[in-house]
């Protein structure tokens, strides 16, 4: 089991979920301090392999892996976008995948951590082994050495902040340009 908090409750939660796993278990989460959600008194595990939808869109769905969910949200309102926490990267919540997989017409995979062998990759070779053809996007951090720099400098000189991931989004799918407008325009 591979787990990835979006948050530091997630984060005691997930930690709980692999305590009481019988098998082995590992949480990633990225140095430094988390956004300072409050703290749930319990320490309840979350079920295992279960995403968390927290917006439901058009078009493509993002999916977020970790800590950068508040990016994939700010970009989900901005272009009407299903935006999912999916918590875990093993076990992947296949019936939600394959459930968005009917209504989207593309899939967006946003982690901080490394593109290949990453989340995404894993989300890709289950669409494959499903059968499942949509067209993808992988957002993560690249295969090579980042010079020293603090969480948010990195983030930004990877693409991994909001200006980032939309640009990438826009470049492969700039049809949601005009989605955008008439969001800006109905607001």
């Amino acid at each position: 089991v591979v787990m990835a908090p979006a948050d530091e409750n997630e984060c005691r939660r997930l930690l709980t979920t692999g305590f009481r796993h019988e098998g082995p278990a590992a949480v990633r989460y990225p140095r430094g301090t988390g956004p300072g959600v409050p703290l749930e008194a319990g320490l309840e595990p979350l079920p295992l392999g279960q995403a968390d939808v927290r917006r439901r869109g058009r078009t493509l769905a993002i999916l977020s892996f970790g800590t950068l969910l508040p990016v994939a949200e700010t970009i989900g309102r901005a272009f009407d976008l299903t935006v999912v926490n999916m918590r875990f990267v093993k076990p992947l919540d296949a019936e939600l995948l394959r459930e968005l997989s009917r209504h989207h017409d593309g899939f967006v995979t946003l982690e901080d951590n490394a593109i290949e062998g990453g989340a995404g990759s894993g989300v890709a070779e289950f669409f494959a082994a499903e059968g499942i053809s949509t067209s993808m996007l992988h957002l993560g951090l690249p295969d090579a050495f980042l010079e020293h720099a603090s969480r948010e400098q990195l983030l930004e000189q990877c693409g991994l902040d909001v200006a980032g991931v939309q640009a990438a989004i826009l470049k492969r799918w700039p049809q949601l340009q005009q989605i955008a407008k008439q969001q800006v325009a109905s607001a």
